[in-house]
């Protein structure tokens, strides 16, 4: 019965109009705790920078590697961790618990893709895999490309090349 009531504003079987739609599912759904979760991003954002800072150190000290291919190797380490992570499951659930501070570009990046191509593994590699791997991270490509050439053209007009 309560389904009918959500659907229908009165006996006569009216339809809700849009507005009274949006204030009912505004009244029933539940309010996020922004405090708490802009908090738990704060720190578990924090983490992972000090987790990628101990990582790049460490890289540098057991492969006597310059701090710039260190950096590379710390990017690939957390692009194959989430790419498992997100392979095995856990990485959805991790994210539903850390918030928005587990998805440090890098890892979100590598999340979408793998996500992506395991949803169309059964495609195949061609129709499946290679048609939708981008669909989640291409727009990112896309806007980050067109921002780094519109502010490269910023900056050689008016700071010079």
């Amino acid at each position: 019965m309560y389904i009918l009531e959500v659907f229908f504003n009165n006996n006569n079987g009216d339809y809700m109009n849009k507005e009274e739609y949006l204030k009912l599912v505004n009244e029933i759904s539940p309010k996020p705790k922004r405090l708490k979760n802009e908090i738990i991003a704060f720190v578990v954002g924090g983490l992972m920078g000090l987790g990628s800072e101990l990582l790049l150190e460490l890289y540098m000290a057991i492969f006597d590697l310059p701090r710039k291919e260190s950096g590379v190797a710390v990017i690939i380490t957390l692009i194959i961790v989430a790419s498992i992570l997100t392979a095995l499951g856990v990485f959805d659930t991790l994210v539903s618990k850390a918030k928005a501070g587990l998805i440090i570009p890098i890892t979100g990046f590598a999340h979408s893709m793998t996500s992506a191509a395991i949803d169309y593994k059964n495609e195949g590699l061609i129709l499946g895999i290679g048609s939708n791997i981008f669909k989640l991270a291409g727009s990112v490509l896309l806007y980050g490309i067109v921002a780094v050439y519109i502010f490269g053209l910023i900056r050689i007009l008016f700071i010079g090349g």
